[in-house]
């Protein structure tokens, strides 16, 4: 390369400054040096980027343009020098972490929002599971924190909340014209059930035993299904809360409604090893959750 970083520093400077001896202040170094820098560069690159006009010094066209794609090599080289001291400091690049799709969004959102607030150089690769396909993730060493509604052998989690699960169907499903109902009356009726997103230990869970059974791979296929009066499903009380306020599903008159409940809980990978953004975003994800 032709031209230094330091040297874009150098004109950044007396563009934001308006001269070269303010400029020298802002970068303590002598007008000469700065003024010298400049003057290298615009020999380098074989243009002029500055103009004087009265004690005035301005940028000229071709000036404005390359400085605009400077403003960005500084930045990423402030990013780079950063991410290296955070490095130096023991301070991971990346957190991994995998959800069950049973963990409310909006607290997943506003526990990412308030680990970013304090870490915001640290990258976030989230991987959004269903039953034992986050616990296989923690397996192979694939995740650093994990949220499910699994025991998993080997590891302690810190306990989350309960997942409450209600068993619902569209309005004129068949099933809410039958009065009240026991377990026996929903085998003759499809059930919607979501795939487990292990790829080797598929996991079954909840009740199973209808005839008919469609498996779907996300929560918000299961409830567009659910809508269209395609069967009935348990799925998460916060995700369907909305369509029975608004009259697009009603819960099934079971016992107790056919509510089941669900401890989700926080899991390391190494509680020991973990880095320091790390055990930040775990506890982002316990505030959170804590406030109801």
């Amino acid at each position: 390369m032709k031209v230094t970083l330091e040297q874009w520093r150098m004109l950044q400077a007396v563009v934001e400054a308006g001269g070269f001896n303010q400029a020298a202040e802002m970068v303590h170094k002598s007008p000469s040096s700065v003024h010298a820098a400049v003057h290298k560069l615009e020999q380098q690159l074989g243009v002029d980027l500055l103009a004087v006009q009265g004690r005035k010094v301005l940028l000229t066209e071709a000036g404005r343009a390359l400085l605009r794609r400077a403003h960005l090599l500084l930045e990423e080289a402030r990013d780079l020098e950063d991410m290296a001291e955070h490095l130096a400091t023991g301070v991971e690049a990346e957190v991994r972490l995998a959800v069950d799709q049973v963990f409310p969004a909006n607290r997943l959102t506003e526990g990412l929002a308030e680990f970013s607030s304090h870490w915001p150089k640290t990258r976030i690769e989230l991987r959004e599971t269903v039953l034992s396909g986050g616990v296989e993730l923690l397996y192979a060493g694939e995740v650093d924190l994990l949220i499910s509604g699994l025991p998993v052998q080997g590891f302690i989690g810190r306990p989350l909340m309960l997942a409450e699960f209600i068993c619902v169907a569209h309005p004129e499903h068949p099933l809410h014209h039958m009065g009240e109902l026991s377990f026996r009356d929903l085998k003759r009726f499809r059930q919607l059930v979501i795939r487990d997103s292990s790829s080797a230990h598929r996991l079954d869970a909840g009740w199973l035993e209808a005839e008919q059974r469609w498996t779907v791979s996300h929560v918000a296929t299961s409830l567009r299904m659910l809508k269209l009066g395609l069967g009935f499903a348990w799925l998460p009380r916060h995700l369907v809360a909305e369509a029975i306020a608004s009259k697009e599903l009603q819960p099934l008159n079971l016992p107790a409604q056919g509510l089941r409940q669900v401890p989700l809980q926080l899991i390391y990978a190494d509680p020991e090893g973990a880095g320091p953004a790390t055990r930040a975003l775990a506890e982002s994800l316990l505030k959170v959750t804590a406030r109801g």
